[in-house]
């Protein structure tokens, strides 16, 4: 199985990538999704498995074929996500996006960093999951692992 499959595969299999459900209106998946899309250009390109993982998203989110390539032309509209969960998931989503084509460009990594901020997140939770993405040989982690990383900070 080649990388991008078995990425594929494992992010189907991830709780905390796909959506569960949390989101509760179709502006949220829009959203959500659309500030995918910005986040997967910031290097000035898209990549074809860039696409291919935003299309997996977006069938995730019950966003059909025709509408998801339709947002490709949209702006980012600001919708605020309520959940710190949900904003923790987000960021995951968009880490995992920052890693599939195989590229970490500078960009990408500066510019995660400050939607996290933006998000409210604990800077050194999500650099801590950031390194973690990095250091083995593929960006998944467990999802028990980062629900555990995601508790921490309360303690």
């Amino acid at each position: 199985m080649n990388h991008c499959l078995a990425f594929v595969f494992q992010f189907k299999n991830n709780i905390l990538a796909k959506n569960n459900n949390l989101m509760n209106t179709y502006e949220e998946k829009r959203s959500l999704l659309l500030e995918m899309i910005a986040f997967s250009t910031v290097d000035g390109q898209l990549h074809k498995r860039e696409y291919e993982f935003l299309a997996i998203v977006a069938n995730e989110l019950n966003i059909g074929k025709t509408e998801f390539n339709d947002l490709f032309h949209q702006e980012l509209p600001h919708i605020v996500i309520k959940s710190e969960f949900e904003r923790f998931q987000q960021f995951y989503r968009l880490a995992l996006l920052m890693h599939c084509d195989g590229i970490l460009h500078p960009k990408e990594e500066a510019s995660i960093q400050q939607i996290a901020i933006n998000m409210g997140l604990n800077p050194l939770i999500t650099k801590r999951v950031l390194v973690m993405m990095k250091k083995f040989q593929s960006p998944i982690i467990e999802a028990d692992v980062l629900l555990q990383i995601f508790k921490e900070q309360y303690n």
